[in-house]
């Protein structure tokens, strides 16, 4: 026995599973949706929902995420405006995670780092079912961009 009581040995379970998620965040470049909400909703990732204003209209935006419209000219701008503090990823949603993984890779080549792509969307896509149809919340968008 290690001299542990139940409260202390879960408090270190707990503190040893935010350091794993927190590890895996820090080394992927990509995550499910439900890695993802628990990654925004601990503080550990900035969540951008690149789709257009009509999407966000149409489905609302993930509980958390910043909507950035990729088409705006001042995209990149934005993002780096978005991304307070530096160490805390940029986590990429759109629809189905063409767009995505597309912005993911302009945005390396103007050299913004530590980003993360969500491949399943907001709708779904071969990497899962997406945001919405896991029951993650949703807010309705208020139509401010």
């Amino acid at each position: 026995m290690l001299g542990l009581t139940t409260t202390t040995a879960g408090v270190v379970g707990v503190a040893s599973i935010k350091l794993l998620q927190s590890q895996l965040v820090a080394s992927s470049n990509s995550l499910t949706t439900t890695q993802a909400y628990a990654a925004l909703r601990d503080g550990q990732i900035i969540l951008i929902d690149i789709r257009r204003p009509e999407e966000w209209r149409a489905t609302g935006i993930a509980q958390g995420a910043i909507p950035i419209d990729m088409r705006r000219e001042d995209f990149i701008e934005a993002v780096r405006i978005a991304a307070t503090d530096p160490s805390v990823p940029i986590a990429l949603i759109c629809a189905g995670g063409v767009r995505s993984r597309r912005i993911f890779d302009t945005l390396e080549d103007a050299g913004v780092t530590n980003i993360i792509d969500v491949p399943e969307g907001m709708s779904g896509s071969r990497a899962g079912p997406g945001w919405i149809a896991a029951g993650l919340p949703v807010v309705g968008w208020s139509g401010q961009p």
